[in-house]
Parts: C-alpha cells; sequence; structure tokens
C-alpha cells in the first residue's frame, strides 16, 4: 500500500496564517501566527535536546574525571593542575547548560502562558524579531542594554 502526502488544504493554510491573540507584539508589529509559534517552539525543542545531550555528555565525563582523580601514582603538580583545570571546565560547561534548559523551559511555560513576548523586567513587548532570533529572551532590547552595562 502506497501512503500518499495529504497536501494542505487553504483552510488549514489559514489556519496556520490566523493571528495567535494571546502572545504581546511591539506596536507596528504583526500579530503572532501559529505558523511564526510553531516555528519558535520547533527551535525551542530543539535547542532543548541538543542541550540536554551535551548536559549528559558532560554529566558522564565529569563523572569520570571525579572517579578517575585519585588515580595514578606519582602525580606531579602539572598533572594535579591539569586535572582540577579539566573538572572546572567541564563543571562551567554544566552550569550553562542547565541555565540554558532552564530559560528554555521558562520560555515554553511562557508561550503556553500567553506571558510570551513581554519583558520580564519593564513589562513592554520584546519584539518579535528579537524572539525570532533569541526566542529564549525574557527582557526588551533595552533592559538586556541595562543589565549588561550594571
Amino acid at each position: 500500500m502506497k501512503l500518499v502526502p495529504v497536501k494542505k488544504t487553504s483552510a488549514a493554510t489559514a489556519a496556520q496564517q490566523a493571528p495567535v491573540a494571546d502572545l504581546v507584539v511591539k506596536e507596528g508589529e504583526d500579530a503572532w501566527t501559529a505558523a511564526e509559534v510553531e516555528e519558535v517552539l520547533t527551535e525551542l525543542h530543539q535547542q532543548r535536546e541538543h542541550g540536554q545531550g551535551i548536559l549528559d555528555d558532560q554529566s558522564e565525563e565529569l563523572e569520570g574525571l571525579l572517579r578517575d582523580s585519585g588515580d595514578g601514582a606519582g602525580h606531579d603538580q602539572a598533572d594535579v593542575g591539569a586535572s582540577s583545570f579539566e573538572r572546572d571546565y567541564e563543571l562551567t560547561v554544566l552550569n550553562n547548560e542547565r541555565d540554558k534548559l532552564a530559560q528554555i523551559d521558562r520560555a515554553l511555560a511562557r508561550i503556553d502562558d500567553g506571558t510570551y513576548g513581554r519583558c520580564e523586567s519593564c513589562g513592554e513587548a520584546i519584539g518579535k524579531m528579537r524572539l525570532m532570533a533569541f526566542p529564549r529572551a525574557t527582557l526588551c532590547l533595552t533592559c538586556k542594554q541595562r543589565e549588561e552595562r550594571r
């Protein structure tokens, strides 16, 4: 039996292009469409899957480093320093990935509750273009610049 792909009807295409009323946009921007929201959701889920893979790999790597840290007689200061540096690096990567996963989960929750696109600092719209480029954004450009200057 041969499967034939189903073509989208004009009604399905229209539904994908229909505005998503819950999400805020900047003045002068078009409302979010279902297709745009789906694109952001796809990006967030891909980033989450990738980040979780990195987290799993780095956790195993760190576990091995911690387990083997006492192995080997005659470690000189350079060996101990290199091992310490490697552990610190792995911990940094793990913490960064955990933070990124938390940001992704927060963005997904904000999409679900309809607050996605609103700046967590000033309450103004973040802007669709910024969110399309960086879907985890929680601050508008002005607030983000102010935060980075501190």
